[in-house]
């Protein structure tokens, strides 16, 4: 009773945590509990003959806990809500965020000076350069380049710091070191889809970002830390293993928090499905604790228990004190102390004990993804894999173990999978089952060859390369996988709601007999409410996206399961921006493209694309024979994927489905579109005069759209008068703006309001106010 009476109230926490994403969520979790309490109370005291009092046969309802049970567990539900927000990182006054500079322009050219310690060892970017956590103590601003300024700003909190990657080599946590260069704060998601780098620095507790110029060390001093044994070890295992190998043998050790594994890696076993094996989790854990307890079994059971509690211990603080390593540790522990008391331990208990604890120590980790993939794969594996397992049973045991455990995460982590990225690895759970065997034999050899990297570097690095074989198989195999046709099945993210139906289904399945015996049933209800809201959508919507993307305009038409895409923006813009929205959308393919090449650049985006979308027909505007290496790549991609690469003249039109697109005149970038009955005109940079001159010798319609830079939005409006205008960004004087409001023409800044959308029966949408009105309602 004591043990179901603490499950309901762990879950109460738990619940109440997650009910913050619902308005009046701990109100809601409260008037549950009341109403099953009533519930429960009147069940739990049925009428009973005076007879039959001391004899009366057990009531199924007495199995439940106390009435009161539910209401503590409601109040500590509506208690999880108000504890989230007070948990919530808040920038205090002296924050070093409170000193950015609101004007951007200011910002561009402004100079800072920060000083602190540093937090993190330096890990690579996409972007190549150096980034670390510093725990800001001190402000400088620099004048005109000539040095700090006489007032000096003592200042708190935690800043994300990128630095060429030369001045950022050989930083250490515990180091001193003064940076100089532009403070800015993070932005929120500008499409959808994509990364919210705001909210990523904000859950790490940080509000402000550097980006660094030069580096001064100020302290230097010999500092001991956990990063000095993870360097020893990792020097070790790469100077056998080489690189990717070592890296990845590293990482698979330690984590890939803890060691700076390769984008190129990281990225190829995102793509297969196989990201799980770079996180340091419970399978180590679990491998730790085997080899402690083996070695101290003819020990006293009190010896075994220490010396497996400080096995635990040294793992996680070599990893970096991770959330799904730390969840691993508190059940390993849990684990000990069932062995020292000879009691065991029912796993699905420490399972909610060990994410209780986490949660009060940190509730924010609550919306952490890796913390949610790791709670919910170890919950798979108590829960469905005996079930898998039993329905295996006509294979041997090792075959059935293989199938069942990959099995069983891939169920209860593909739905928050799905409401994430919106992808599904189509191989992984095949992969997993070949790579399971790898992966036991690297980690096994791996955690050896640390242990033995800490007394004798030679000697660890001597046992690492013993996995080389291994390593490169696993490699070579997650490729293999990754480059097979139809890898990454596309779907679409689904709701939140979705997921929770799923979710729910799977528990019935689980739980209720009825439902067991038709798994089948449960299962073709989960494609369905997965499926079918996708292939709805992809069939009858209609919809037009203008993606915030810099200077270019990236514009998506979707018209009914065909896709045009309208540039690509400039380098970055492709892995950032445009495949996540298409992903998000559920969108496997572009069935056109056309390049118009505003500023005539080669360093574009459509690569990027083409590496995750095939484009079926391309076309690019171009007066020049397509002799660049750009070009011809771009021609190689879609030639592999047995697409039409055309080259077409300014003037010539291209017909999309619904949409007519064409570029006006030679070297002038004004792209003109006919999407349905609305007419787009889309004007790069050129002076509003020589529009002007166009339009009235009759070159240029009159659009009812307008997209154009900036500096030439209020000549143009005042040219076209048309119904909405979308410019860049808000670098415009505070006058111009004001006039512009009293404008009958709708203005957006894709720079303010992110990305902008319009359906035919609605009426056009910015992301970021839609996104800031959802939020405001929960």
């Amino acid at each position: 009773m004591i043990q179901t009476s603490g499950v309901i109230i762990c879950l109460g926490y738990i619940f109440g945590l997650l009910l913050t994403a619902v308005p009046w969520g701990g109100v809601w979790i409260l008037i549950v509990a009341i109403l099953g309490a009533v519930f429960l109370r009147k069940r739990t005291t049925p009428p009973q003959p005076q007879e039959s009092k001391s004899k009366s046969t057990p009531n199924i309802w007495q199995s439940f806990p106390h009435p009161r049970v539910w209401l503590i567990a409601g109040l500590v539900g509506l208690l999880a809500t108000v504890y989230l927000q007070w948990r919530s990182p808040q920038p205090s006054v002296k924050d070093i965020s409170q000193f950015v500079p609101a004007d951007s322009v200011a910002n561009q050219e402004q100079l800072f000076i920060v000083r602190g310690q540093v937090e993190s060892s330096p890990r690579l970017t996409r972007s190549q350069r150096g980034q670390f956590w510093l725990t800001a103590t001190q402000l400088d601003e620099v004048k005109n380049g000539n040095g700090p300024a006489s007032v000096t700003k003592g200042v708190t909190g935690k800043l994300y710091v990128t630095l060429p990657l030369l001045q950022a080599t050989g930083l250490h946590p515990g180091q001193e070191i003064a940076v100089t260069g532009i403070l800015y704060k993070p932005k929120a998601a500008s499409n959808p889809g994509a990364f919210d780098f705001q909210k990523y620095l904000k859950q790490e507790g940080s509000f402000a970002g550097l980006i660094g110029r030069q580096i001064n060390i100020v302290n230097d001093e010999n500092t001991w830390g956990w990063w000095k044994i993870r360097e020893r070890i990792l020097k070790s295992q790469v100077q056998s293993l080489g690189i990717p190998a070592g890296p990845l043998v590293s990482a698979m050790v330690l984590g890939s928090k803890a060691v700076d594994l390769s984008y190129d890696i990281r990225d190829l076993f995102v793509k297969a499905g196989m990201a799980h094996a770079l996180a340091a989790s419970g399978f180590q854990t679990s491998l730790i604790l085997g080899v402690i307890l083996q070695l101290t079994k003819r020990t006293n059971k009190a010896t075994q228990f220490i010396c497996g509690f400080l096995g635990l211990i040294i793992f996680l603080s070599l990893s970096g004190f991770q959330p799904a390593v730390l969840r691993a540790v508190i059940m390993g522990s849990a684990a000990l102390v069932g062995l020292l008391l000879d009691r065991k331990v029912k796993q699905f208990g420490s399972l909610l004990l060990a994410a209780t604890l986490l949660l009060l120590f940190n509730p924010l980790w609550i919306w952490d993804l890796g913390f949610q993939l790791s709670f919910l794969a170890t919950l798979g594996l108590i829960v469905t894999v005996p079930a898998i397992t039993e329905k295996l049973n006509w294979l041997p045991p090792a075959i059935a173990s293989l199938i069942a455990v990959p099995l069983a995460a891939t169920i209860w982590t593909l739905p928050i999978q799905l409401s994430v990225f919106g992808v599904v690895p189509a191989y992984s759970l095949l992969l997993n089952m070949i790579t399971t065997p790898f992966i036991s034999v690297i980690s096994i050899g791996g955690i050896i060859s640390a242990i033995a990297a800490l007394a004798s570097s030679s000697v660890g690095s001597t046992i690492a390369g013993i996995l080389n074989y291994p390593s490169d198989w696993l490699i070579q195999l997650v490729e293999f996988f990754s480059n097979l046709p139809g890898n990454s099945l596309v779907v679409g993210s689904i709701s939140t709601w979705q997921m929770l139906a799923v979710y729910a289904l799977i528990l019935f399945t689980c739980l209720i007999k009825w439902w067991q015996q038709r798994w089948w049933f449960a299962g073709l209800m989960i494609f369905g409410l997965v499926l079918v809201p996708a292939w709805h959508s992809a069939n009858t919507l209609f919809r037009v996206t203008v993606l915030e993307a810099g200077a270019e305009p990236v514009v998506v038409i979707q018209d009914k399961g065909n896709v045009t895409l309208i540039n690509s923006g400039d380098e970055g813009t492709g892995r950032y921006t445009i495949v996540p929205f298409l992903q998000q959308q559920g969108v496997n393919k572009i069935e056109w493209a056309i390049a118009s090449d505003f500023d005539n650049r080669e360093n574009n985006a459509w690569l990027e694309v083409m590496q995750s979308l095939p484009i079926k027909n391309f076309y690019k505007y171009s007066l020049k024979p397509e002799t660049s290496l750009a070009s011809q790549e771009i021609q190689q991609e879609i030639q592999k994927h047995q697409g039409i690469y055309q080259t077409v003249i300014p003037g010539q039109q291209v017909v999309t489905g619904l949409t007519v697109a064409q570029l006006i005149k030679e070297q002038l970038p004004v792209l003109y579109l006919q999407i349905q009955n609305q007419t787009w005109l889309l004007v790069g940079d050129v002076e509003p005069q020589e529009i002007e001159r166009l339009a009235k010798v009759g070159g240029l319609p009159s659009p009812q759209v307008l997209w154009c830079s900036p500096e030439s939005l209020k000549d143009l409006i005042k040219l076209f008068q048309p119904k909405v205008a979308i410019a860049t960004s808000t670098n415009l004087d505070p006058k111009i703006i004001s006039e512009l409001s009293k404008n009958p023409t709708q203005v957006f800044f894709t720079g303010r309001d992110g990305a902008i959308q319009w359906t035919p029966n609605g009426q056009f949408e910015s992301f970021i106010q839609e996104t800031e009105n959802k939020s405001s309602v929960l």
